[in-house]
């Protein structure tokens, strides 16, 4: 049988730091509410100068480490939207600057649970397609730029942190195996988070934006909290239920989650009867859209956490608003 596993991963994030202090004082949210209600320790910031695609290219060449780039057959980009530039290719410019230059590209879109489901998307199309033996696959967020701190509506995406993941997957690769998904999508909430001055429904009244209107918004944070709670929790759970079911797990053994206080992760594990130790929670990383479950990856083999032999489950959700998973079977792969 064909398989797909992941060669090798790396995360890039900026020197630069905001502490949960500065975030209080920029947001005039008691500190103790930052850490504690919002589960921020920290988060990367990066220079003005430094790009998304610098970003992802420094990520994408730790992972290809000693790698001859030109073995790499498709570079895929699935992270922030907000990129270098409006209506901007960042694929081919991480291919180019990594040296990649005999490989396809594209662009994967679906805000922060993105990188979840590209995995699903490129298994299938490596498995398919033989000539597509090794993919980099690139997640870059540099959201913090849309975070307006004294938009109190704005809050819960306070989380919004600077950083990049890279993964290269491999064809016949038998060792971090991906297995399957699910995913859970539900359009009443797509109307409510966006740069609503940029973009093609008010582009005739562009020279009317408002000084902030380039931040991130939310549209009716009451309305939005209102519908969004009752369903958030049961849809993370389900997916993760689907996708373990779906890829042969008996058991869950890891949670690699997208940015999320350590209460709510916590609570998610005890409902799937996962030993609390086994997980990265990402206090001193923020939210850095898609790449979330892989810096979690990273960080949990990093520290002896996730292990040969774990059955792991990667979760994420994004906005509009879509909950996603993805199993992997972690160490060598016998199936």
């Amino acid at each position: 049988m064909t398989v797909v596993g992941i060669r090798s991963m790396a995360h890039y994030v900026p020197e630069q730091v905001l502490t949960s202090a500065d975030i209080a004082r920029m947001s005039g949210i008691p500190e103790e509410i930052i850490r504690e209600k919002f589960g921020i320790h920290q988060i990367h910031k990066a220079p003005p100068e430094e790009s998304v695609t610098d970003m992802g290219v420094k990520a994408a060449k730790k992972a290809l480490g000693e790698m001859d780039p030109q073995e790499i057959d498709m570079v895929v980009y699935c992270g922030s939207e907000y990129k270098d530039y409006y209506l901007f290719n960042a694929a081919a410019r991480i291919a180019h600057q990594v040296g990649a230059s005999r490989a396809a590209v594209f662009e994967i879109h679906n805000l922060c649970s993105a990188g979840v489901w590209s995995l699903k998307v490129l298994k299938s199309m490596m498995i398919q397609d033989e000539s597509l033996k090794k993919v980099l696959l690139v997640s870059s967020s540099k959201e913090g730029d849309l975070i307006n701190y004294e938009d109190q509506d704005s809050r819960f995406m306070f989380n919004f942190g600077d950083g990049a993941a890279a993964v290269i997957l491999e064809r016949d690769y038998r060792r971090n195996v991906i297995l399957e998904s699910a995913m859970i999508a539900d359009g009443r909430f797509s109307g409510d988070v966006s740069v609503p001055w940029i973009g093609s429904v008010n582009f005739n009244a562009f020279d009317k934006m408002p000084p902030k209107g380039h931040y991130l918004q939310v549209t009716d944070v009451q309305s939005m909290k209102e519908r969004l709670d009752p369903v958030t929790l049961d849809n993370f759970l389900e997916v993760m239920r689907q996708a373990a079911k779906k890829s042969g797990f008996e058991k869950i053994d890891f949670l690699a989650p997208i940015f999320m206080k350590r209460s709510i992760v916590l609570h998610l594990m005890e409902e799937l009867g996962i030993d609390e130790e086994k997980t990265y929670v990402l206090e001193e990383f923020g939210h850095c859209q898609s790449a979330d479950s892989f810096i979690s990856l990273i960080e949990g083999e990093k520290s002896g956490r996730l292990q040969d032999g774990d059955r792991a489950i990667l979760v994420a959700a994004g906005t509009g608003y879509t909950w996603a998973a993805t199993g992997i079977q972690w160490g060598e792969y016998r199936g």
